[in-house]
């Protein structure tokens, strides 16, 4: 197994540990954090040894199971890189789902799955990471802040901050990205990183905690073959430190298979291949199908195992530019499901199978470490505060978070202002305040839907890093909403600003300052409708659409557009009516404005048809507020709903977690069900190894499982 040789380096001067041995497998740097959390006397070999026997997924199509894996043995050993190649729909992503343990629920699953000869029951913080196929990542930080907070979050508090900082360093310059340290990650509006520099970042961020064991999901997908090189060299050098890497790749140039240690190859879900990635020539050799000279030899094998070629060669058959050419090549003779059949056959009675059964049984007689992962290790008050303050500067750089959106609320108070600007108090005036009023409620609060793309990517990167157990639901959103506060109380002063005292609205100052709280909590509760409609709906058009609709209808049953006690009282009034917050804000602004203000009345013909109208009897008669609510406990409410909804907020997370991963089976399998409808016949002819290993009694021979909640039930039970 091969060591760090020294690539860290040493902590900055004053961070230096004295250790009294060294472990094996293990670079300075991460023997340092791993002594931070584990008693070092009682514990040998830190490495991570994964193994899989007999591996089968299957999910119900129609009535009846179908298998995506079938029968799939092999191993991953620290200090080597094991690539996953398949053509699309071979279970290349199934496999690397189901040894992370993020199968779907609904898949089920059998054979065994064994870190070090046990089972594991919660693999995050230091044990094991996993990298996604997509970047989601926060676009206005630089690369440096990225990290450094991505450390804030994980890293235990005994770790100090100059060590934190050398960490941080250490990553960026291992993954590297210090040339780039201090550029900003990109969006909409600011030009950042590349492909292969954001992939590198999202890899960085998942071996902070120096995992043993690394998970990547197409690290090489969407870059070009130099980016592409690139990563799949740093993913080398980090397995050259004692790390276990397992990666899914679709289709590598001939420089980066050359990477690869190990590969394991299916098609259609049986296994054609598992070994030494350099040997899988002279396997497809020894079964009859060489590789040309000069052809890549990943090409050559995804030509020969993908069945989309069958339909290519039919299309072409007829074709006149080949109807008089013989290929030479064996591949082209035979259908694909024949050549699979022949590669699987031939794999099954090979060397090589005998060789990776004999491995397991080594690997599975070892005195392995029992890894440990307990998630992140940062408190829980770190945690919000690091949030809190990572979002609070991703808003205020964000041009589209929160400025564009004030802009738009000036422009609008000051066409706002100019049309009912400097109402008096006549007859007239009523109608102005009312409807000005009405507008501010309703509208100008609307527009707070319009941060529904802003909430969409918070919700993207909150995904990642939750599944990675980088921090819990509760801290998010304690650090969304805290975040969140100052902008939306500075866009309320400048509306109120412009609105108020353009339109001439009740002097006084406690009056505007009632004004100002009011359109901050409406705007409050607006966001915190809008993110709980960013955590079920994540589509762009969709949430957008939802959260209009939400609006419109609590808008409807406010009491401008029908008094409430005009409206229908099944469903409109009661709950509805009652449950939007308009209502309330209307009220308590119709409160404030026109109670201690007394109006001329209506003149017809040149005279006054009546005394002045004080402003209690516009609430009462005109309005038909005849609540004995005060303006003040009104805002209490508005209040309390904030806090309502950001509850709701919470309760939508949980709920996307638990649903989730079964909608996104309902996904997989009618993608999977489409493909292998046009081959049935594939799932007919089996093969399972042709011996299957089992662990020493000495160890807990189980399923490895990932989920902390499965954990629970078992030492319940």
């Amino acid at each position: 197994m091969a060591t760090a040789n020294g690539r860290h380096g040493q902590l900055s001067s004053g961070t230096q540990r004295q250790v009294p041995h060294t472990m094996p497998g293990m670079s300075p740097l991460s023997e340092s954090l791993w002594r931070d959390k584990t008693d070092t006397g009682k514990v040998g070999d830190m490495s991570a040894r994964l193994t899989w026997v007999d591996l089968w997924v299957t999910i119900v199509q129609r009535g009846s199971k179908q298998a995506i894996l079938q029968g799939i043995t092999g191993y991953a050993e620290p200090g080597s890189f094991m690539a996953i190649m398949g053509p699309s729909g071979s279970g290349k992503s199934t496999l690397l789902d189901t040894l992370a343990g993020r199968l779907a629920k609904n898949a089920a699953q059998t054979g065994q799955v064994l870190l070090n000869g046990r089972r594991k029951t919660t693999l995050s913080y230091g044990t094991a990471a996993y990298v996604t196929q997509t970047d989601e990542l926060i676009g206005t930080l630089t690369v440096k802040e990225t990290i450094y907070y991505s450390a804030s979050l994980r890293i235990p508090s005994t770790v100090t901050r100059s060590e934190k900082k050398a960490i941080v360093d250490s990553t960026i310059r291992e993954m590297g990205l210090y040339d780039c340290r201090n550029t900003p990650v990109g969006n909409w509006h600011l030009r950042g990183l590349s492909g292969g520099e954001k992939r590198r970042l999202s890899i960085a961020l998942e071996i902070l905690t120096r995992p043993r064991l690394l998970f990547l999901d197409e690290p090489t997908s969407g870059l070009d073959s130099a980016a592409a090189f690139f990563v799949v060299t740093a993913l080398r050098n980090l397995a050259r430190d004692g790390r276990t890497i397992i990666a899914s790749i679709h289709q590598p140039s001939s420089e980066v298979f050359e990477l690869f240690d190990n590969l394991t190859l299916l098609s259609g879900g049986k296994l054609i291949y598992f070994g030494q990635a350099n040997n899988a020539i002279e396997h497809f050799t020894s079964a009859g199908f060489p590789c040309p000279q000069l052809r890549n030899p990943s090409d050559h094998f995804l030509r020969a195992i993908n069945a989309d070629f069958d339909q290519v060669k039919s299309n072409l058959k007829g074709s006149f530019k080949i109807r008089d050419r013989e290929s030479i090549d064996p591949i082209d003779r035979m259908s694909t499901n024949q050549v699979v059949k022949i590669l699987s056959d031939a794999y099954q009675s090979s060397d090589y199978a005998m060789g990776t059964i004999s491995r397991i049984h080594e690997i599975l007689q070892m005195q392995g470490t029992l890894l440990e992962a307990g998630g992140s290790q940062a408190s829980f008050f770190k945690q919000c505060l690091t949030l809190t303050r990572r979002s609070f500067v991703n808003m205020s750089r964000d041009i589209g978070y929160y400025w564009l959106r004030l802009v738009i609320y000036i422009v609008l108070s000051l066409c706002l202002g100019s049309i009912f600007y400097d109402l008096n108090t006549k007859y007239e005036g009523i109608l102005g305040r009312a409807g000005c009023i009405a507008y501010v409620g309703g509208f100008l609060t609307f527009m707070s839907i319009g941060g529904f793309p802003s909430f969409v990517e918070d919700m993207k990167v909150f995904n990642r890093e939750r599944l990675n157990g980088h921090y819990g639901v509760l801290a998010f959103v304690i650090g969304n909403t805290l975040s969140s506060l100052p902008f939306l109380f500075l866009i309320s002063l400048v509306s109120s600003l412009i609105v108020y005292f353009m339109v001439g609205l009740h002097p006084g100052f406690e009056h505007f300052a009632y004004f100002v709280i009011s359109l901050f909590a409406q705007v409050a509760i607006v966001e915190s409708l809008m993110m709980a409609v960013a955590s079920l709906v994540p589509n762009f058009l969709m949430g957008i659409i939802t959260g209009a609709g939400i609006q419109g209808i609590f808008m409807l049953v406010a009491g401008f557009f029908r008094l409430i006690d005009d409206l229908p009282k099944p469903v409109w009034r009661y709950p509805l009516s009652y449950i939007g917050f308009d209502m309330y804000a209307l009220q308590g602004m119709y409160l404030n404005e026109f109670i201690g203000l007394t109006f001329e009345n209506y003149v017809l013909d040149g005279k006054k048809i009546g005394p002045p109208i004080p402003g209690w009897y516009v609430i009462r008669e005109m309005y038909g507020i005849r609540t004995s609510m005060t303006k003040w406990e009104d805002i209490a409410v508005l209040f309390g709903m904030i806090i309502v909804y950001r509850i709701i907020f919470f309760i939508c997370i949980k709920l996307r977690e638990n649903l989730g991963p079964y909608m996104r089976f309902k996904v997989t399998q009618y993608r999977t069900n489409r493909k292998l409808a046009r081959k049935p016949s594939e799932l007919q002819n089996v093969i399972r190894p042709v011996v299957t290993p089992v662990a020493t009694p000495q160890h807990d021979s189980v399923p490895l499982q990932y989920s902390a909640k499965r954990h629970a039930l078992e030492h319940h039970h």
